[in-house]
This record gives structure tokens, C-alpha cells and sequence, in this order.
């Protein structure tokens, strides 16, 4: 079964309120098993346009990647970011082979 991951690319526009996102979304990565493989850091060259966080959450399964994203508890973290930032995450499973 492959692990699954959350790709995220966000502008946060409030700071402040970004350490709120990260307090209501922990419980869930916590619940989903996630471990965070990249959280920001320096961007290299690109394609397209770059965004200032990038974030890249490993999940022990793609089942529990999209789970975790579509659970009542990241629900309330979602809403936040949605309000402070601009960006998007995509759910993938990884590569078996």
C-alpha cells in the first residue's frame, strides 16, 4: 500500500493568525500519522510561479493522507487557512516500485 502526502504550496497572509492554523491542524496530523518531510525553507530554481511556503506531509497511507484532509478536526484548521492565505494542497499516493 502506498504512503500517501500532502503537496502544498501557500502565501500566508497573516502571520499571526498562520500560528492558529498550526495549532488546530496538529490533532489531526497527530490522529493521520503525519510526518512533515519539507515545512518552508529555501526555494530554488522553478517553473511557474513561486509561492513562499512549501510544505510536503508524509501520511503512512494515501487512505489516511485523504482522510486526514477530510476529517472534522483539519476542517477547522482548513477554514483558517483558507481565510489567511492563498495557495493549494494536492493529496498523492507515492510511488510503489
Amino acid at each position: 500500500m502506498p504512503k500517501g502526502y500532502w503537496v502544498a504550496r501557500v502565501t500566508v497572509h497573516d502571520a499571526d493568525r498562520y500560528k492558529d492554523y498550526v495549532a488546530a491542524a496538529t490533532p489531526a496530523y497527530q490522529e493521520y500519522g503525519a510526518t512533515f518531510l519539507v515545512r518552508g525553507g529555501e526555494i530554488g530554481a522553478s517553473e511557474g510561479e513561486p509561492r513562499p511556503r512549501n510544505v510536503i506531509i508524509e501520511f503512512p497511507t494515501y487512505e489516511a493522507a485523504l482522510a486526514c484532509y477530510n476529517s472534522p478536526t483539519y476542517a477547522k484548521a482548513r477554514a483558517i487557512r483558507q481565510e489567511i492565505s492563498d495557495g493549494e494542497i494536492v493529496v498523492v499516493a507515492g510511488h510503489e516500485g
